[in-house]
């Protein structure tokens, strides 16, 4: 595989890793650890985005707080290992209860 953009990874907490996979139009890899879920999504996807409670966003693919290497358990087709990012934040606000940073009404 090949990461040309660079990787980031978002956490999820394992008992949701379930109910956000099939929201996804395409996934690509994902790692679990016991505790969270990973989505590998390419660099910079936090930007101008607040990803919704309690998602951990991480840059460069490294793992906080991880006792051993998390095991791979989904890997896409092709090359590419990424989850494309806004798909992936959609699925998390709708999962979470929370809404898109674009929906919520601005305050005076």
């Amino acid at each position: 595989m090949t990461a040309p953009m660079g990787c980031d990874a978002v956490g999820v907490p394992a008992e949701l890793g379930p109910e956000v996979l099939p929201r996804l139009p395409r996934v690509g890899c994902v790692y679990a650890d016991g505790a969270h879920w990973w989505w590998l999504v390419p660099s910079d996807s936090d930007y101008a985005l607040e990803w919704p409670a309690p998602v951990r966003y991480t840059t460069g693919a490294v793992l906080p707080d991880t006792p051993a290497a998390p095991d791979l358990i989904h890997k896409p087709t092709g090359t590419i290992p990424y989850t494309p990012p806004i798909p992936l934040y959609l699925a998390l606000c709708r999962v979470t209860g929370t809404t898109p940073t674009w929906s919520r009404p601005i305050s005076a």
